[in-house]
């Protein structure tokens, strides 16, 4: 990487040499060799559990239609029950309720598809891994299709441990996972906070004659960006284009939030500046990863710089890249610009939010504004925009910064007004603010 230090930008080289490919695939094999004995054999539990218990009788349930409107025939009144069962069914009545048109699944294993795609539309994940046992109960085919839509309940559901033991017995049951099982496993371990899981799985997928592919690595970097890991995300990003898989859009705003959360503005606007040459148009989302990492690394010029050049790049402005620029703003003591931007957001059809107010009170806070400060609370109200505890406490900050202490008290005696309870941090403003006057 190469430094302009007139613009503060970090840029990627275009080129990688060969060594560092080396050290950086090296250096993943054996993290992941140490991780490998982390990833619980879930799948032989599951296959040890007890089957379900039988019901005499099947109490008819009412007929519905599935989540999207589509009907299913035979499997109308089946999903509907399933669904009706809730987030907690018992595995029995799982068992019980597919038991009434199993012999439509065997001779059309779709029909299991299509409920199993709804059941994971549902976050319903629990009941598709029941399903999915009562299927081999019944001498069901339980393909790679199933198992995928079961995966992936697992993963919208945020149950990373169902999602590994899945994926673990397919083998087992004459199953082989593809890239859809993989990926939907590492999205599970993404959004359950185990980057170091998602790792594993990627690793162990070229043993399984899998080959990752740009949803793969996606996820995977993804996993690390929210494990606050933006070397190994940078790492996955660069050594992607030596497997044969290129970077798409997704790929490098994953990075840059990594890069963001791990304070390394450098490298955010490295990876957004080098976006045009891989053929890349940055989008919102890109843009916001940048502006919030120089609102952590205190460069709220440059921030404010990148939200100008939005327009001009036919990119969309957002509330999240507006709460980021204010954001900078208000750690850089810019409290003047930070109203500016919260009264240029309707200009350009953004409507403001809680996080926008928020931001800008506590730049007046900060800038000991405190009239300002309670303008902007009471304009939230009159706008609709539900006030929290984050604008009520800035705003007492203000109040007792500025030795306001009869209105910060008055805050806070109307917090219960307004369906909030005061915290530690609220009663300590009013507290100081007090001992001031």
């Amino acid at each position: 990487q190469k430094e302009k230090t007139d613009r503060g930008e970090m840029l990627l080289e275009p080129t990688v040499c060969g060594h560092w490919n080396s050290l950086c695939a090296s250096f993943l094999h054996r993290l992941c060799r140490r991780l490998a004995g982390s990833l619980p054999r879930l799948g032989q539990q599951q296959e040890q559990q007890s089957r379900a218990r039988r019901r005499a009788s099947c109490s008819p349930r009412e007929v519905g239609n599935s989540s999207d409107g589509r009907k299913l025939d035979l499997n109308s009144p089946i999903l509907q029950q399933l669904l009706d069962l809730g987030r907690t069914p018992g595995e029995d009545e799982v068992y019980e309720i597919i038991s009434v048109g199993v012999d439509a699944w065997r001779k059309n294993p779709r029909h299991a598809t299509l409920v199993l795609s709804s059941l994971a539309r549902h976050q319903l994940p629990r009941t598709a891994t029941y399903v999915l046992s009562s299927m081999r109960a019944k001498s069901v085919e339980a393909n790679v299709y199933h198992y995928n839509a079961a995966i992936s309940a697992c993963e919208k559901g945020r149950q990373w441990q169902l999602a590994l033991g899945l994926l673990s017995s397919m083998p087992t049951m004459g199953v082989i996972p593809d890239k859809l099982s993989y990926s939907a496993a590492i999205s599970a371990c993404e959004k359950g906070g185990q980057w170091q899981l998602a790792l594993t799985l990627l690793s162990r997928m070229p043993d399984a004659r899998v080959v990752p592919d740009q949803i793969t690595y996606n996820a995977a970097i993804s996993a690390l960006e929210k494990g606050g890991q933006w070397q190994l995300a940078l790492v996955l990003l660069r050594l992607m284009p030596d497997m044969n898989v290129f970077p798409n859009e997704i790929s490098y705003n994953a990075a840059a939030s990594a890069c963001e959360k791990g304070g390394q503005w450098q490298s955010a606007l490295g990876l957004l500046s080098s976006m045009p040459d891989m053929r890349l148009i940055p989008n919102e989302i890109s843009y916001s990863a940048a502006i919030s990492a120089c609102e952590k690394g205190g460069r709220w010029q440059l921030a404010l710089s990148l939200l100008s050049s939005m327009p001009d790049n036919k990119v969309i402005l957002d509330k999240v890249s507006y709460s980021a620029a204010i954001s900078a703003c208000e750690k850089g003591g810019q409290w003047q610009m930070a109203l500016r931007l919260l009264s240029s957001m309707p200009d350009n059809k953004v409507i403001p939010d809680k996080i926008n107010f928020n931001a800008a009170i506590s730049a007046c806070e900060k800038g000991e504004q405190w009239q300002l400060a309670l303008s902007l609370l009471s304009r939230m109200g009159t706008m609709t925009i539900v006030q929290d505890k984050v604008s009520y406490n800035a705003a007492i900050s203000a109040c007792e910064k500025c030795g306001q202490w009869q209105l910060a008290l008055s805050l806070l005696s109307t917090m219960p007004d307004v369906q909030l309870m005061p915290n530690a941090i609220s009663y300590s403003a009013a507290i100081s603010a007090c001992s001031q006057g």
